[in-house]
């Protein structure tokens, strides 16, 4: 209601429909970046095609430059780009076999594209050596992967992630959604209020990451 009349005072003040909603949505996406999240930022998109530009180049120069390399994946696999970062990832793993980023990243790449065994393999290589991987992010990865066709993968991923990294809102989401598709609503009922205590004892920094997985855990509690 508030924006409704907000976008019809600026219409009598613009007298121009078209410019006032153009003005409200500029001030909904500031919002939503400084407080929520939901909408992606405009300025990344161009930063990164910069940085993966330069690190190209650097490449070329440079062939035997493993760093930029795994640099230059990691902007792809951002991108999407997982088959040209999964090509990338092959490439420099017999230097790397025992770095677990490369190799979880690397499985994260084979997911992407489909290959789920592959992928998988190689997350629990890479979270065998570290197990602390990206804060555990790995093993949130392999239970998304998971939730529609192996639940007992997907309660163990979870609870693996969980061990690591409790405070993630994220993670009980997830719980919430697989006990609502098993049909036991009293527990995923019990799991979006989780989220939501979660995020109510989280520090400030913290929050703006957390709080969309807040704000659908209210709508599903």
């Amino acid at each position: 209601m508030t924006k409704f009349i907000g976008f019809i005072l600026l219409w009598q003040i613009l007298g121009n429909p078209f410019i006032a909603l153009f003005i409200i949505f500029i001030i909904l996406y500031f919002l939503d970046r400084r407080f929520f999240g939901f909408f992606p930022s405009l300025t990344k998109p161009f930063k990164r095609m910069r940085k993966i530009s330069n690190l190209r180049q650097q490449v070329r120069l440079n062939p035997n430059d493993v760093s930029s390399k795994y640099e230059l994946a990691s902007l792809l696999m951002e991108k999407k780009k997982y088959g040209e970062a999964n090509q990338i990832l092959t490439e420099i793993l017999p230097r790397m076999d025992q770095d677990s980023h490369v190799l979880c990243d690397l499985g994260l790449t084979h997911i992407k594209m489909g290959n789920i065994q592959e992928g998988e393999k190689y997350i629990l290589e890479g979270l065998k050596i570290n197990p602390r991987t990206g804060y555990g992010q790995p093993y949130l990865e392999l239970a998304k992967v998971f939730i529609q066709t192996d639940r007992d993968k997907t309660f163990q991923y979870l609870q693996e992630f969980r061990g690591i990294h409790s405070s993630s809102c994220e993670s009980y989401y997830l719980l919430g959604k697989l006990y609502e598709q098993s049909g036991s609503k009293e527990e995923a009922k019990q799991a979006f209020k989780e989220v939501i205590e979660i995020y109510k004892s989280l520090p400030k920094y913290m929050k703006r990451h957390e709080r969309k997985w807040a704000i659908r855990s209210r709508f599903k509690s």
